[in-house]
């Protein structure tokens, strides 16, 4: 059986489910790579416009699974610090494809998010979490470091310094409200209910423009990099001129006056480039 699940419930929108629940979603290599090759196909698909990635079962992930984490696949005759570097870089390079996907991606944070399973939540772009849920840096507890796979990145960018410290050092567990609080989820609901309000939101998103939703992604995560807001604001500009010369907010105006849900095409305006 599949360790990733894909799935279509609604139009253009796309369900990632991470699959070994009998060991709470644990990041085996052939988890995470499988994941990957998952990524890799929806990032083509251009029918997809908003992505939900949740977990089969009562784990979100659980993290690195310590028991039953499998061998990287061709790795034979490297010597011990090429094979630990190539294991490692199919962990980490997890956030940065989630992070590329021209497609926003919503974590249905079903349960525990431990470890690599919170650094997977955030690397998504939105995170809804079950009242259940619970948030946890594990490296720090397994004498490591908890700062893995972007976490020390991605981490106070969302809830600030002070709040990322604290969990990455103290390795403390954090429920659901509390992250609400700290701003680490956006939305917090009963656990039956997160993926259905997760492919909801997904659903609402799919009918704006595939464009405006890629780009307004992509610039969000661009100007988390951009130290001015001279600069952010440029490409702001840029990238609002381009969504400004599409068809798509004089369909806006037709849909408003008649009354009517708007249809956008993302096709060039007619009136300017008849």
């Amino acid at each position: 059986m599949s360790v990733v699940l894909v799935d279509h419930p609604a139009d253009h929108v796309t369900v990632v489910t991470l699959n070994r629940p009998d060991r709470l979603n644990a990041m085996s290599i052939e988890l995470v790579l499988e994941l990957a090759e998952v990524l890799g196909t929806v990032a083509a698909d251009n029918s997809c416009r908003v992505v939900v990635l949740t977990g089969a079962g009562r784990a979100f992930c659980s993290g690195l699974d310590l028991k039953d984490h499998g061998a990287l696949p061709g790795i034979d005759g490297l010597p011990m610090g090429r094979i630990a570097q190539r294991s490692m870089y199919a962990y980490s390079r997890l956030t940065p494809l989630l992070r590329s996907l021209p497609q926003p991606v919503i974590a249905a944070v079903n349960g525990d998010a431990y470890g690599g399973g919170m650094c997977l939540s955030l690397a998504a772009d939105l995170r809804f979490a079950a009242a259940g849920a619970r948030f946890n840096a594990t490296g720090i507890v397994n004498g490591l470091t908890s700062t893995e796979m972007g976490a020390s990145w991605l981490l106070p960018r969302l809830v600030g310094a002070a709040h990322s410290n604290d969990l990455l050092l103290t390795g403390r567990v954090v429920g659901a409200h509390e992250a609400h609080r700290m701003g680490l989820v956006s939305r917090v609901v009963p656990s039956e209910e997160v993926v259905d309000l997760a492919v909801q939101t997904a659903t609402t998103m799919a009918g704006y423009s595939a464009y405006g939703l890629a780009m307004t992604k992509s610039t969000a995560w661009a100007n988390l990099e951009i130290s001015s807001l001279a600069a952010a604001m440029e490409l702001e500009d840029r990238n609002q001129l381009m969504l400004g010369f599409t068809e798509n907010l004089p369909e806006a105006m037709r849909a408003f006056a008649a009354g009517r849900p708007p249809s956008y095409t993302d096709d060039p305006r007619r009136d300017l480039f008849g």
